[in-house]
């Protein structure tokens, strides 16, 4: 289980101190799908990066599985089980889709089980395993490998930054399955509403601030203009 407990995080502008996130605090159960969601700039992605040691919180505490967390770093939050998918997938030069799989399950994958995890995140996963991972591919191919790469990893908390950026109407069905099927704790940044109509518990954030915590029906009200009903057709 992951808790926060008080989270800031203040940056300096001009010499003056700018609160980001302030007070925040919830709690993730084991093999829920919680989803982030308010309007740009809420710090709905700093919340994300500070959860796994990416940006350090001013203040407040972080604890998984009962151990304080706070002030360790990505590699040590990654051996607890925590992982993390960038709005913006990085690219490596030299390294195939299947070199990336076989480091992030730590072992030598068949074919078959390499392109299972690519399966699952709605890719052809032969047109895909011996691609090199560089900017020839879309962003919406880099999102889905990296949604694979999670997948390999098996952790037990996996957080998402807008997983449904830049993907296409197909591809967001079975990332929709993904998020419904998969036995595992995602924490999510999204505006999506079909990602958030399935939520376990939807937070919504504005200012910095929780101003909402709930289901989606408990929340539809406030969500409403907050959240896209589709994605664009031909977005990929």
């Amino acid at each position: 289980m992951l808790e926060l407990q008080n989270v800031c995080y203040e940056i300096v502008v001009n010499n003056k101190k700018k609160k980001i996130l302030d007070d925040i605090s919830f709690k993730v159960d084991d093999k829920q799908l919680v989803v982030l969601t308010g309007p740009n700039g809420s710090g709905k992605s700093t919340l994300s990066k500070i959860i796994m040691g990416i940006l350090v919180p001013s203040s407040g505490k972080i604890l998984y599985n009962g151990k304080d967390i706070t002030r360790l770093s990505i590699t040590e939050r990654a051996k607890l089980g925590l992982s993390f998918a960038f709005q913006q997938p990085v690219t490596f030069k030299g390294l195939k889709v299947k070199d990336l799989i076989d480091i992030a399950s730590k072992k030598k994958n068949s074919v078959i089980n390499a392109c299972d995890y690519l399966s699952r995140v709605g890719l052809c996963a032969r047109e895909y395993i011996d691609r090199d991972l560089d900017s020839k591919l879309s962003g919406g191919e880099l999102k889905r490998i990296e949604l694979a790469l999670i997948l390999a990893k098996n952790g037990e908390l996996n957080i998402c930054d807008e997983p449904e950026a830049g993907i296409d109407l197909w591809s967001f069905d079975a990332l929709i399955k993904l998020f419904k099927e998969e036995d595992k704790t995602f924490l999510v940044v999204s505006h999506q509403r079909r990602l958030i109509e399935i939520a376990s518990k939807v937070i919504l954030l504005s200012r910095g601030k929780i101003e909402a915590e709930g289901s989606y029906e408990d929340l539809k009200e406030k969500l409403s203009s907050q959240i896209c009903d589709r994605l664009e057709e031909g977005n990929e």
